[in-house]
């Protein structure tokens, strides 16, 4: 089964910028639809970015639209958010998630995904 492990999270300063990667192994990585999760304590976790199979449809949270980027690399199975102008309020654990059906992507309700990775931690200071 393919196992997916988050990497790039840390402490900045606000409207710095990070850059999270998610790499996959197994072989059928390209087939699947990908998504960033964050979560702080005591609150669900929450939907940040999606994208499709083939990279070509990408899909955002209202709070991260135009200074989030997610992209990925089928040849490197490795997904990737690059987060500018990081605020106070992005501060939380950020987790790669995949849909191995594939077939639908941008989906924004945690349970539409079956493989999660073990998180990283962001955290943006005032």
């Amino acid at each position: 089964q393919v196992q997916l492990v988050e990497s790039g999270g840390g402490l900045v300063q606000a409207g710095d910028s990070l850059s999270l990667s998610c790499v996959a192994s197994g072989d059928t990585f390209s087939s699947y639809a990908l998504a960033w999760f964050r979560q702080t304590p005591g609150k669900k976790r929450e939907f940040v970015a999606g994208i499709s199979w083939s990279g070509g449809r990408t899909y955002y949270a209202d709070s991260v639209k135009a200074r989030f980027t997610i992209s990925r690399d089928n040849a490197k199975n490795t997904m990737y958010l690059q987060m500018n102008t990081l605020k106070p309020e992005d501060t939380a654990v950020y987790y790669c998630a995949a849909d191995t059906s594939g077939v639908v992507a941008g989906l924004q309700e945690s349970y539409e995904y079956d493989i999660w990775g073990q998180g990283t931690q962001v955290t943006v200071s005032s």
